[in-house]
């Protein structure tokens, strides 16, 4: 297994990084440090940067300006230098269709030196491990997209990488298929790799990261610890209402009815009301009735990143759930 060169305790250490597309800036002066061992998060909607971000520092874009310093080796100059230290999952599939499983593994082992006993013991391996065994000798371009997906994962940690770059791993795939992604990416991580994971899943960034940057028009305008990022938040009560009329105006009127409760109507035609106090349900289901507006449901919520998120970026979860669902398939999350 290659090993990764002490730096300040540091993984990576990014800085001033930009890249244009003509005039379209994707990634605007971003810095940022990742420690050893460190599950770094890239959070943001699809068009964000994410994945020209990745291309910068793995060395398939050619960043305009900054640096770019990756396991104690400056790759500014030469996007290429700490190679044999990275692993990458890219967001679409790099493998080839009419290879099989096992040959594609065993082909991407040899790319970084693997002798061919151990590509073939080390294929099957990640086989077993991403449960893909039983079509190991199957077609690439049989899979199904869940065990594309898997394969990728497994091609891009064939050699054991101290840091991995993972390009939303589990987009587009099916439940089983993302849990078990989410699985060994949690395992790879207490194994001390470092993995810097870009995704617009909140509960996804929620549940795996250490850290978290929230990247916004190829901005990167807050980083912070999971946790802290939460603080804020964590003793909010929130309540969602389903109701028969969710137009703006009747948050509205809620808002000047109950001054103590924040309220704004969701896409979803709900609305959301939240307080540092408790909020009582009775007096807002009366305050509906005699205006004539039924309320079907009222739901406690658990305040999360998403809160957080929206609070910061200004962005609707709802529209990053929109973006979720056009590429989800059978569902993610």
């Amino acid at each position: 297994m290659p090993n990764i060169q002490s730096f300040n305790g540091l993984a990576m250490d990014v800085a001033g990084l930009t890249k244009r597309y003509g005039e379209v800036v994707a990634v605007n002066d971003i810095s940022f440090q990742i420690g050893n061992g460190e599950l770094f998060g890239f959070l943001g909607p699809n068009g964000a940067g994410k994945t020209t971000t990745i291309n910068l520092l793995t060395g398939l874009a050619r960043l305009d300006t900054g640096t770019i310093n990756i396991g104690g080796i400056n790759c500014t100059a030469n996007p290429k230098a700490a190679q044999h230290l990275v692993g990458i999952v890219p967001d679409e599939s790099n493998l080839y269709p009419e290879l099989t499983g096992f040959e594609n593994l065993c082909f991407c082992a040899a790319l970084y030196g693997l002798r061919k006993n151990e590509r073939q013991t080390r294929a099957r391996e990640l086989l077993a491990t991403f449960s893909l065994t039983d079509v190991a000798h199957r077609k690439f371009a049989n899979y199904s997209k869940g065990m594309k997906r898997k394969l990728t994962f497994a091609a891009g940690i064939i050699h054991q990488p101290p840091i991995l770059f993972l390009d939303e791993p589990t987009t587009g795939i099916d439940v089983a298929s993302a849990r078990k992604v989410r699985q060994i990416i949690a395992a790879l991580h207490s194994k001390g790799k470092t993995v810097f994971l870009t995704t617009h899943y909140i509960e996804e960034a929620e549940r795996l990261c250490d850290r978290i940057a929230f990247i916004v028009n190829g901005r990167v305008i807050r980083i912070d610890h999971t946790a802290d990022l939460l603080q804020p938040v964590k003793d909010r009560n929130i309540l969602v209402l389903s109701i028969s009329n969710s137009e703006p105006r009747i948050s509205d009127e809620i808002a000047r009815a109950f001054p103590g409760y924040q309220v704004q109507s969701t896409n979803r035609g709900e609305v959301r009301v939240e307080s540092t106090e408790q909020i009582i349900v009775g007096p807002l289901v009366r305050f509906l009735e005699e205006r004539g507006i039924q309320m079907t449901e009222a739901r406690r919520q658990v305040p999360s990143l998403e809160d957080v998120f929206v609070r910061v970026t200004g962005i609707e979860a709802g529209l990053m759930k929109k973006e979720k669902e056009k590429v989800r398939g059978e569902g993610n999350l």
